[in-house]
């Protein structure tokens, strides 16, 4: 297994969405979400790390090392016993082999962290064998998200649809078309920020520059293969890395984020915005603290 990033990251994702739902809030009749004090769009960490893991599922086909925990259509505890058959551990024996080995919790927790990507970078709580003796243990992962947020205010705005095709043959008899909605954010170009911890990296999962540079690619393309009809023009504009020559850092994360301004191109414009070009990212290279470097992809 390769070496354990050994250089501290932070990161800036923009990406857009253009007559499209980017993230929809059960609660809400799945309605874009929306901040309601400040009326900005808001993308969950949770949402956009679907996304990555669903590029990496499909890029390496469930290759030996970048396996997905959190996957669909699969229970949690399948994975999780799959560490036990590893280490030759069933439920009847795992008391007595964990007083033989008192690392064994260790070594599942690595076979895990081993076998599956998304543990690696997110961590995961494996904690999910209630009634039974099998336990993976909680992993906290070194990569983590924050909610994104939209540059500007939007505007959901309710659509609706008509469709020919009638559910049942009583229905079919009453009329000859049925009614639906649809909700759009017409255009939004949202900031998501995140961290990527070298010492969790080194101390619990052993993230690796291969998991990383996987992660850079996952995040640019977490949308091209994720097209529906709701959100069908998305795309990551651009990537903004933060490297540290450290493991712990050389400045607080803060101060980095807000060297990236997004800023209207044309600040004396009233109308909306409706296009990424209405906008100007500005990267204040030249004031980022000594140690840090600055990486520019999209």
């Amino acid at each position: 297994m390769s070496e354990p990033i050994k250089n501290r990251y932070e990161f800036v994702i923009l990406f857009d969405v253009e007559n499209g739902n980017p993230n929809g809030d059960p609660d809400a009749g799945n309605m874009p979400r929306v901040d309601p004090e400040t009326g900005l769009g808001l993308v969950t960490d949770v949402c956009l790390k679907r996304k990555i893991r669903n590029y990496v599922e499909t890029v390496k086909e469930d290759a030996a090392g970048y396996r997905i925990y959190v996957k669909d259509g699969v229970p949690l505890n399948r994975s999780d016993a799959e560490a036990f058959a590893a280490l030759d551990v069933t439920e009847k024996t795992v008391k007595d082999a964990k007083k033989a080995d008192p690392s064994l919790d260790e070594k599942i927790r690595d076979c895990m962290c081993a076998n599956f990507y998304d543990i690696r970078t997110f961590g995961a709580v494996m904690t999910t064998f209630t009634k039974t003796a099998l336990n993976c243990g909680q992993v906290r992962g070194p990569v983590q998200l924050g909610f994104a947020r939209s540059i500007e205010p939007v505007l959901p705005q309710e659509m609706t649809i008509t469709r020919v095709a009638i559910t049942t043959e009583a229905d079919a008899e009453k009329k000859n078309t049925e009614m639906g909605r649809k909700y759009i954010v017409p255009y939004g170009l949202y900031r998501c920020e995140g961290y990527v911890s070298a010492n969790l990296a080194r101390k619990s999962t052993g993230f690796s520059e291969e998991d990383l540079e996987l992660l850079w690619q996952a995040i640019l393309n977490m949308f091209e293969n994720d097209r529906s009809a709701a959100r069908g023009k998305m795309a990551v504009r651009e990537l903004i890395i933060f490297k540290h020559d450290s493991e712990l850092g050389c400045a607080p994360a803060w101060k980095l984020f807000d060297a990236v301004k997004v800023e209207r191109a044309d600040k004396e414009d009233p109308s909306a915005a409706r296009a990424y070009g209405d906008y100007q990212v500005l990267v204040n290279e030249a004031a980022l603290p000594a140690g840090v470097t600055c990486r520019r992809l999209g």
